[in-house]
């Protein structure tokens, strides 16, 4: 008996991959391998932005992107975490807390490595929420950066929220009372977009005015970590 296996990409997936798979034919006419490289950039495509089901912990706020924390420090009275995607990760990403999206800027800039100190001058698009916001940075090589929220759109943690196409950098700027203290993650560390909780654990609830207690789809669960986390 044959096992139906449904996957789902992001959207924008097929306008990079069919072109790759159109020249394919075209390609082999010329050469074998490169027909072979074509049909091969085409999947590659369809990998990148594959977008897999992901189960959101009842508590906690989570990653809102796949890769490894390369960012904690602080911005004034914001705790600001950001995770570098590598080119294997998925790049689909997803709200950290549940809210109503009050601005979505895009921001003109260069195109550094994503994980070097100077992509903070990058290409951007800021998802603000109020309380909290997300930050989707391009990367040297990826320069499509596709927020699927507008204004006013009511989000829920773990929901997708947009993806970039290629490697790039996710960060979250927390609410002003989180601190470095409450996070359960530390620099290096591989998460998964809305499956990796960065705040939660036992101590006491935080919740954003306005939302439910602890125990509902937006309790959070502060941490009091033993000793000081560092920072680049």
């Amino acid at each position: 008996m044959g096992i139906a296996v449904s996957v789902r990409f992001a959207p924008h997936a097929w306008r990079y991959a069919t072109p790759a798979f159109a020249l394919a034919p075209v390609a082999a006419l010329l050469s074998p391998v490169a027909g072979a490289a074509a049909v091969v950039a085409g999947l590659l495509a369809l990998v990148f932005h594959r977008d897999p089901e992901r189960e959101t912990p009842e508590r906690g706020i989570v990653a809102p992107a796949d890769g490894r924390v390369s960012v904690v420090r602080r911005e004034g009275e914001r705790l600001r975490v950001g995770i570098y995607m590598g080119v294997t990760d998925v790049h689909v990403n997803r709200a950290p807390l549940a809210g109503t999206v009050e601005a979505v800027t895009h921001s003109p800039g260069a195109n550094r490595p994503a994980f070097s100190k100077d992509s903070d001058r990058n290409e951007k698009v800021e998802i603000d929420c109020g309380a909290f916001s997300v930050i989707q940075i391009a990367g040297a090589f990826a320069r499509r950066i596709h927020p699927a929220v507008e204004p006013g759109t009511r989000i829920e943690r773990g929901e997708r929220i947009g993806h970039i196409s290629f490697g790039s950098r996710v960060d979250v700027r927390f609410p002003p009372e989180i601190d470095r203290a409450d996070l359960a993650v530390e620099l290096g560390e591989t998460v998964r977009a809305g499956e990796t909780v960065l705040v939660g654990g036992a101590g006491r609830t935080w919740r954003m005015k306005g939302e439910r207690a602890a125990g509902g789809a937006n309790g959070v669960t502060r941490r009091h970590a033993n000793g000081e986390r560092s920072e680049p």
